[in-house]
């Protein structure tokens, strides 16, 4: 067993930012954003649950504790994250841009980053640095703002944020449904707290991975993947909420065209896997620690010991669903048994956390279920062909066709 090496955000300023001197004349608190329009104002000001370690001071937002750090990355540096609601568009664009006020600072960072809705699904995060560009148009756009410092007395501040979003030539996008061979570590650091701000409880049920781009908000499964053993004796559907282990920007299921970091290795390949086992960039990540081991992907104690049943550090098989298309079910009630077949006297072949999107090919009739939204008899079959009942799915996005 093992504990994930928790990495610090880089300290880069994302987006086109205008350095404002901390002597100069603050401006007035920004509106929120109208209901629609392809040029808005972020709210800054409206700060809630799923905000972690931010406060607005009336002219800025800044890190309510400049001395916090999560446990999950205790040590390394400061950090604050606001998650603005999503924003609808008057019409449909590709290309996000912002013009940022901040008051920078020598060890610290404001980092300002863009997902779009299509499709029925989230994008992955795009760094706003200069522009973050979809591969398909989006109606909704929704920003995340993270502020680190490490020292106290670096921390920054943001006082305005503006967004643009038109159109361009499309990117290539990330092949859907992809699947790597990867090595899992368990994360364990009970009471600790994740990168999207969720404080881990005793045999949790999430998975971090080593890059922003694939990070859920909290309480949601924007972000799930589909992490199975060797042999797909057992499989857990699960959230992304953290980042981690080692690096945080290595997004390495993406192509090379895409990838945010070392796009000279293969598609697949964790740079800490390239790193500790043929010495690549000298056998160090982003942050220049040496690697001790080749994990890709931590998981959270429950998906380890139950959902897996795995005792010890393994390779594992991960889908990244996000990357997929189809119809999609959110777990609103788990860990929930999956199972090969559709009734509860078939044997249980893994879980599904609750919050997880979990992509279902069809329904069939089976073994009827009281559970916390119905009373069925319709169980979905997933993408790996295993059922759950449909009693416990909260939500659909698409439409469920029987089997």
């Amino acid at each position: 067993m093992s504990r994930s090496r928790r990495t610090r955000t880089p300290a880069v300023v994302a987006g086109a930012v205008a350095a404002v001197l901390a002597a100069s004349p603050a401006p007035a608190a920004p509106l929120a954003a109208p209901a629609t329009g392809n040029t808005w104002s972020a709210d800054l000001v409206g700060i809630d649950s799923d905000d972690v370690n931010v406060r607005w001071t009336g002219t800025e937002l800044r890190l309510a504790d400049p001395a916090y750090r999560p446990a999950a990355r205790r040590s390394i540096a400061a950090e604050g994250t606001l998650l603005v609601a999503p924003h609808s568009l008057a019409a449909p664009a590709n290309r996000v841009r912002a013009d940022v006020v901040a008051v920078p600072a020598r060890d610290g960072a404001v980092e300002v980053a863009a997902r779009g809705w299509r499709s029925g699904a989230w994008t992955e995060w795009r760094a706003v640095t200069g522009a973050a560009v979809f591969d398909q148009p989006v109606t909704r756009v929704q920003i995340r703002v993270v502020l680190t410092a490490d020292r106290p007395s670096a921390a920054p501040s943001l006082r305005t944020l503006r967004l643009t979003a038109d159109s361009v030539a499309a990117v290539t996008a990330a092949t859907p449904g992809l699947t790597y061979r990867v090595y899992a570590t368990r994360e364990g650091l009970v009471g600790g707290t994740t990168a999207n701000g969720h404080v881990i409880v005793s045999r949790d049920h999430f998975v971090a991975l080593p890059s922003f781009r694939g990070l859920a908000p909290k309480n949601t499964g924007d972000y799930t993947v589909r992490v199975c053993t060797t042999t797909r004796s057992r499989c857990e559907y699960a959230p992304v909420w953290d980042v981690g282990p080692w690096n945080t920007k290595d997004d390495y299921w993406n192509p090379s065209s895409t990838r945010e970091m070392w796009k000279d290795l293969p598609q697949g390949r964790p740079e800490a896997q390239a790193a500790y086992q043929s010495g690549y960039n000298g056998g160090r990540d982003q942050f220049g620690r040496v690697v001790g081991s080749p994990a890709g992907i931590d998981l959270a104690d429950g998906t380890f010991w139950d959902g897996l049943l795995l005792t010890d550090n393994a390779w594992v098989d991960v889908a990244y669903l996000w990357t997929g298309t189809g119809t999609r079910g959110r777990i609103g009630s788990g860990p929930l048994n999956i199972r090969s077949g559709p009734s509860t006297s078939n044997p249980v072949v893994g879980l599904a956390a609750t919050y997880a999107d979990v992509p279902i090919e069809c329904s069939v009739s089976g073994q009827s279920v009281s559970g916390p939204y119905r009373t069925t008899t319709q169980w979905n079959r997933l993408a790996s062909g295993h059922f759950v009942s449909h009693a416990y799915v909260s939500s659909v996005t698409g439409t469920i066709a029987p089997c």
